[in-house]
C-alpha cells in the first residue's frame, strides 16, 4: 500500500510542477503559494534533493526589498484566477500578493537540509540571508506588539477560522469594488468560506493596495490587525531552526535567538484563561477570539504546551477521528468540512508532530503520524479533510498533502522526515 501511494505521491508533485516552482493545485491554486512551496520542498526532499533546494530558491527569488517573501508569486499569467497581479498592484518582478504567509521555510529547510548535509551546505548558505532577512521583516513588522499579528486572515494561512470572527466583525465591506470569486466554481461552495467573509477580505486587500502596501500605515489604520497564536509558535520555532542552521554556517546568530527569546516572554499576553489555551487577539480592542483554534495545537511546535494548554488540546483533538481539528468540534460553530472552521488538514498535523516528536511525545506523535496516514489511504491526496468520516474537501491531488505523504505521514513508525 505504501508503495502504490508513495508513487502516486511522487506524481502529484511532479505533475503541479511548473518548473522551478509547484503549485498547490491545478485550476483552483495556479500559481506559487508560500508555505504550500516550503511543503512541496520537503516532499521532493524524500526522492529528488536538488529539485527541493530549487524549490525554497524560487520562492526566496521573489523576496522584497524590505525583506517579505510574500503569499503569493504570479510567474505566469492565468486569467482564470480572480485574485492575479492587477488584484494586488504590488508593483515587483515578479509581480506578487502584498502580503506574507507562515514562515515554515527555516523548519523545513532544516529538516532538507539533514537528508545531505554535503550536497545541501552551498544551498542552505545561500538561502540563509534571504532567511534572515524575512525574518527580520517579521520582527519589524508585525511583532511589535510583543507577539506575531496578521494584517490579513490570508497571511495566517488560516483563512476563515474562527480567531478571526472578533477582527473581521469590525470590517467595513460595503464599499468594495464588484468581484466574482472562481474558487466556488472549482470545489463545493460549502467546503469554501461564505461571501460575507470574502467581502471582508477583499475590504482589507483594497486598503493595504491603496496605500501601496506601506507597512507602517498598515499597522496604524488598516482594517484588520489580530495576534496570532499560530504565527508566534511557527516564528519561535523556525527563528530557532535559522539559528541552528547559522551556527552550523559559522555565523553569529545572537539577533535571531533574541527574536525567538521576545517572542517566547510575550506569550501570556495570548494566553486565555477561559478557554485554557492561546487563542487570537485583535490588537485593536484587545478582545480575544472565543474559540480553541488550530493555532493554539501548535504550541507543541515552539515547545510552549504547558500541562493546562496540553489537557484542553487533546481533549479537543478526542473529539475528531483523524488529527487536529481546525476548530474546537465541541463549539457551537464548528462546521466539519468549511474550510479553517472544523476540518483537518495534513499540514498541520504533520507540524504538531514535529513539536511533540522534539518534546519527547512519542505516543502521541505516532498516533498522530497514524491517523494522518489512514486518513490519507482511506480518501486520497486531497486539501483538507471532513476530521470525523474522513470525507475529502478542497482541492485533489493536492500538492502539500502528497508531500506530507511522503516526507512524514507514510513512512514507517519511528522513522524521521
Amino acid at each position: 500500500m505504501n508503495a502504490a501511494l508513495d508513487k502516486a505521491a511522487r506524481a502529484i508533485l511532479r505533475g503541479n510542477d511548473r518548473g522551478g516552482y509547484t503549485i498547490p493545485t491545478a485550476g483552483l491554486y495556479p500559481f506559487q503559494w508560500n508555505w504550500d512551496s516550503a511543503f512541496a520542498a520537503w516532499g521532493f526532499a524524500t526522492f529528488d534533493i536538488d529539485r527541493a533546494w530549487r524549490e525554497l530558491e524560487t520562492l526566496c527569488a521573489a523576496q522584497w526589498s524590505d525583506g517579505m517573501i510574500p503569499h503569493i508569486v504570479f510567474w505566469r499569467p492565468d486569467p482564470a484566477y480572480f485574485l492575479g497581479p492587477e488584484a494586488w498592484a504590488s508593483g515587483t518582478e515578479p509581480a506578487t500578493s502584498g502580503i506574507s504567509q507562515p514562515p515554515v521555510a527555516a523548519i523545513l529547510a532544516r529538516r532538507i537540509w539533514a537528508a545531505d548535509p554535503a550536497a545541501g551546505r552551498g544551498r542552505i548558505a545561500a538561502l540563509y540571508p534571504r532567511l534572515v532577512a524575512w525574518h527580520r521583516w517579521w520582527h519589524l513588522h508585525r511583532c511589535a506588539s510583543g507577539v506575531a499579528a496578521v494584517t490579513h486572515p490570508w497571511e495566517s494561512g488560516r483563512d476563515n477560522c474562527p480567531d478571526w470572527d472578533v477582527g473581521l466583525g469590525a470590517v467595513d465591506a460595503s464599499r468594495i469594488a464588484p468581484y466574482a470569486r472562481r474558487d466556488t466554481e472549482e470545489v463545493d461552495p460549502e467546503t469554501r468560506p461564505p461571501k460575507a467573509d470574502y467581502d471582508r477580505y477583499m475590504a482589507i486587500l483594497e486598503f493595504g493596495r491603496d496605500c501601496g502596501w506601506d507597512q507602517d500605515e498598515i499597522i496604524r489604520n488598516g482594517p484588520f490587525l489580530m495576534a496570532d497564536p499560530a504565527i508566534t509558535f511557527i516564528l519561535i520555532r523556525a527563528h530557532r531552526d535559522l539559528a541552528a542552521i547559522g551556527r552550523a554556517l559559522g555565523h553569529d546568530v545572537t539577533e535571531i535567538e533574541g527574536w525567538a527569546a521576545a517572542l517566547t516572554a510575550g506569550l501570556p499576553y495570548l494566553w486565555h484563561p477561559g478557554l485554557h489555551c492561546h487563542a487570537a487577539r485583535d490588537l485593536r480592542s484587545g478582545a480575544f477570539a472565543g474559540a480553541l483554534g488550530s493555532g493554539a495545537f501548535l504550541a507543541w511546535l515552539a515547545g510552549a504546551a504547558t500541562p493546562e494548554a496540553e489537557a484542553r488540546l487533546i481533549r479537543a483533538w478526542d473529539g475528531v477521528r483523524y488529527g487536529i481539528p481546525s476548530a474546537d468540534p465541541a463549539a457551537p460553530g464548528f462546521e466539519r468540512r468549511r474550510y479553517w472552521r472544523g476540518p483537518v488538514w495534513p499540514v498541520v498535523n504533520a507540524l504538531v508532530a514535529i513539536g511533540l516528536t522534539d518534546a519527547g511525545r512519542h505516543a502521541l506523535a505516532d498516533r498522530l503520524r497514524r491517523e494522518t496516514a489512514a486518513l490519507i489511504r482511506a480518501c486520497g491526496f486531497n486539501e483538507y479533510f471532513d476530521p470525523i468520516d474522513g470525507a475529502p474537501c478542497g482541492g485533489r491531488n493536492f500538492t502539500w498533502t502528497a508531500a506530507v505523504w511522503l516526507a512524514w505521514a507514510g513512512r514507517d513508525e519511528g522513522e524521521t522526515g
